[in-house]
């Protein structure tokens, strides 16, 4: 007997299609569903699914001898018949089944044999694990199939029992036997009885069998249907309310984005776009919505499926597939929540702790707490290292209780973090400790006019990897610290007495005019300067008497600190040196030595105190 296939079945649901439109898809499933429950009305079908083969059907079967219906016999008879289609004692009144070859045949080990599952009414019964005498797992499960036919079209309460056998446990029914069930068909890591494995094919049968009859009962395919078509309407109004309520969760949270987002900024500026804010809620509610969609469609495939006799086996898979995934998330989840308390509770202490140290610093910026070792100079970067330093130490502590932490997944992120900081740590580690030094060290500060190597500039920020300077000409430059570390600085604004900075000049004047003349029109030069402090008072050095002229450098006090008015004051100095000496007739000239002079370059004592000089 083949496989069930109900006749025009594709016309039906052609017909049914273009009667109920695109909508009608749960519709139509029903009722493919339930045409070949209720058109098997020749008896039970029973097919044959070996493990990592195709299905087998009775038409792929190999031609076997008919069996013949037992007659009755008197007491002499019985006994005397053979297993080859004749009655035996333990048939009962029924045929006699080929299912035990011949004794003399060695059996083939277990380990070598496929395995076959023998599945009745679309249900799997028994797999089929070992050879019996010979005959492959296939073979046993075909011939069970078989036996299955026979015995089932035969009058009777079909009552599925379990005998014991020599050589394994009978599964019977009305007390003919169906299959044997052998010690090679047990499964040995799991440590199976044979009972045990008996019992559940026996049980397994029993509802196949009640499931057959189930589908012949008009009555109880109606109900399926109608249980069904409620069902797919209680979908239809799930998935209308799920719409509904995506909509007014977008309108909701739409508000709430802008009016979040929009405070979110630091120093004045947004750290989030609204418009990508909400794209990225719209994108998670989307995604949500079709998480729930799908789940729903799940449900009701399974729900429906179970109805029906014929696909009740498909239908209990999938719920239990379903089930198992919510138990072992639950499980999962149970076991890791005390692991996320603790992780919970480290990153609570590591915040409390963040907020006392930086209630500590505030007080230390504000002047409150005084100390040799912290200043509101240091008080920045100390604050950070601070916070650092707990948050790494609470992540440390927190990660063995993180879900997943044992996985090789995290395993592997945490090479690949420790990798990525073994190749950039001598350069990374040289520019923080350099920044370090230089902070904690106080070379320089925000704000202070310095000089390093080359580069002049006011110091705008000292970080922990680079400084920045700004020059007068507007220039921002950048410097690593570890090049800083190695480069002369000079600080201009460590010299001075409050705010404000040091201006210096260098100029060069001849041997023939007289010193004193020079540091007074240099003093007077830089007292014109505006933005020059006359307190404390201009000063000149002779700072080298070279063979040709001597070296004069005038130092100031000024008071801006920005670039660029600095830059300002420095070139309002020198067009005043330049003034001062052209009003009293100074040439500012560096001479050359060429040949000796018809009259000596020296200077007599009358000229010493030339104006703007002063007489002691």
């Amino acid at each position: 007997m083949t496989a069930y296939a109900p006749p025009n079945s594709s016309g039906m649901l052609s017909m049914a299609r273009k009667a109920t439109g695109a909508w009608s898809l749960p519709l139509l499933l029903l009722l493919a569903l339930g045409m070949p429950a209720l058109a098997n009305e020749g008896g039970p079908r029973v097919k044959v699914l070996p493990v990592g083969t195709v299905q087998v059907s009775s038409a792929d079967l190999p031609a076997m001898e008919p069996t013949k219906t037992a007659q009755p016999a008197t007491s002499s008879q019985h006994g005397s018949q053979t297993a080859k289609g004749h009655a035996s004692p333990d048939t009962g009144g029924r045929t006699a089944n080929p299912l035990l070859p011949d004794m003399g045949v060695a059996s083939v080990p277990a380990a070598q044999q496929a395995q076959a599952t023998l599945s009745y009414f679309n249900r799997p019964v028994f797999v089929f694990k070992g050879s019996l005498f010979g005959v492959s797992a296939a073979d046993r499960a075909r011939r069970a199939h078989l036996r299955l036919q026979e015995l089932m079209d035969l009058p009777g309460p079909l009552l599925v029992t379990q005998t014991a056998h020599p050589i394994g446990v009978m599964v019977q029914i009305d007390g003919a036997t169906a299959f044997i069930v052998t010690p090679q068909d047990l499964d040995v890591l799991e440590q199976e009885s044979l009972d045990v494995a008996a019992k559940l094919a026996v049980i397994a049968l029993q509802q196949a069998i009640e499931e057959t009859r189930e589908s012949r009962d008009m009555g109880a395919m109606l109900r399926a249907v109608l249980a069904g078509v409620a069902a797919t309407a209680v979908l239809l109004a799930l998935v209308v309310m799920l719409s509904k309520a995506k909509g007014w969760a977008q309108a909701r949270l739409q508000a709430l984005t802008e009016k979040h987002v929009q405070r979110l900024q630091l120093a004045g500026v947004a750290l989030l776009r609204p418009d990508r804010m909400w794209g990225a809620v719209q994108l998670l509610l989307t995604w949500g919505a079709r998480l729930v969609s799908f789940v729903l469609l799940y449900t009701w495939a399974s729900f429906v499926l179970a109805l029906f006799p014929f696909t009740r086996a498909w239908g209990e898979t999938l719920s239990g597939f379903l089930w198992d995934l919510l138990v072992q998330t639950g499980t999962g989840i149970a076991h890791a929540v005390p692991g996320l308390v603790t992780a919970l509770l480290i990153f609570f202490i590591a915040r409390a702790l963040t907020k006392a140290a930086d209630g500590v610093f505030e007080r230390v910026a504000s002047g409150q707490i005084r100390t040799s070792w912290l200043d509101a100079d240091v008080e920045v970067p100390t604050r950070r290292i601070v916070r650092v330093v707990i948050w790494l130490f609470g992540l440390a502590m927190a990660y063995p209780y993180l879900p997943g932490a044992d996985t090789d997944a995290f395993k592997g992120l945490s090479v690949l973090v420790g990798l990525m900081i073994s190749l950039g740590a001598s350069n990374l580690v040289g520019q923080a400790a350099s920044g370090l030094i230089l902070t904690y060290g106080r070379v320089f500060r925000k704000g202070e006019f310095v000089r390093i190597g080359e580069h002049e500039g006011t110091v705008t920020e000292v970080g922990m990897f680079a400084t920045r300077i700004r020059t007068g000409l507007g220039e921002e430059l950048t410097l690593s610290n570890s090049t800083i570390l190695a480069t002369t600085t000079k600080n201009y604004s460590r010299t001075v007495n409050g705010p404000g900075f040091v201006l210096d000049t260098t100029l060069t004047i001849g041997y023939d005019t007289p010193w004193r003349q020079v540091h007074a029109m240099l003093e007077e030069a830089a007292l014109r300067t505006p933005g020059v402090l006359a307190v404390p008072a201009p000063q000149v050095f002779q700072i080298a008497l070279s063979d040709w002229y001597p070296e004069y450098r005038l130092v100031c006090q000024a008071i801006p600190a920005e670039p660029r008015p600095r830059a300002e004051v420095m070139s309002a100095l020198h067009a005043n040196i330049q003034d001062v000496f052209n009003g009293y007739g100074v040439q500012i000239m560096s001479p050359q030595y060429f040949e000796d002079p018809p009259v000596p370059k020296v200077v007599p004592p009358e000229h010493w105190y030339a104006a703007p000089a002063k007489r002691p």
